[in-house]
């Protein structure tokens, strides 16, 4: 993702053995998403559903634009902690 302005972080599981190679996609103060089922040829589309979700006004992953693997994989959407504080 060098030069795209996206920044890509490893970790050690996502727990999501079953769906292969995933991946996460996290915007401060929005909803994280998670996509399984991913080849090793999928970073470039995760860079650019990175870059489709920092330009969205709604702070959701734009179905429209987004590549296949990402519509395909998706495996989850999580709300950011923040949203749930008058949760008890």
């Amino acid at each position: 993702a060098a030069g795209t302005g996206v920044a890509v972080r490893e970790v050690a599981c996502l727990a999501n053995c079953k769906a292969g190679l995933s991946a996460a996609i996290f915007r401060r103060g929005c909803w994280a998403y998670v996509f399984g089922g991913l080849g090793i040829a999928s970073g470039s589309d995760l860079v650019a559903g990175a870059r489709l979700f920092a330009g969205s006004e709604d702070g959701f992953l734009p179905w429209r634009g987004r590549p296949e693997a990402l519509k395909r994989g998706l495996v989850a959407r999580i709300p950011h902690p923040d949203m749930l504080e008058d949760f008890e």
